[in-house]
């Protein structure tokens, strides 16, 4: 995917986060991020706010996740070896099948209470730091 095209997508995701959570916000439109397949693989996603954004499927090897907002965010399936989610905010996150192997996952923010049993249950984590 080209940078300009997620920019847009980052762009317009915001504006639809900003209406229908921020009740402060006066925005309205936007849209939710359909990433689904997406080609990431190596993209700068560092700080990208991507709660509730659907990422399933999505080739996320070696992308830049430090400190993103995955809360809610839809990654099963994800291939996301080789990614670098420190400090990323993985509460919530659905990573049901998600490929983590050599995922580095430094001081990410997972919660274990959440409505699934364990959010890592079903991943794939062989290998990963």
């Amino acid at each position: 995917m080209k940078q300009e095209e997620l920019k847009e997508i980052l762009r317009l995701h915001k504006m639809w986060l900003d209406a229908k959570y921020d009740i402060d916000s006066d925005e309205e439109g936007g849209e939710k991020a359909d990433l689904r397949e997406a080609d990431l693989s190596s993209a700068d996603l560092s700080w990208a706010d991507l709660r509730w954004a659907d990422l399933r499927e999505a080739d996320l090897r070696w992308a830049d996740l430090r400190e993103a907002d995955l809360r809610w965010a839809d990654l099963r399936e994800a291939d996301l070896r080789w990614a670098d989610l420190r400090w990323a905010d993985l509460r919530e996150a659905d990573l049901r099948w998600a490929d983590l192997r050599r995922a580095n996952l430094r001081r990410a923010k997972i919660n274990s209470n959440t409505k699934r049993d364990n959010p890592f249950k079903y991943c794939i984590m062989e290998e990963s730091e």
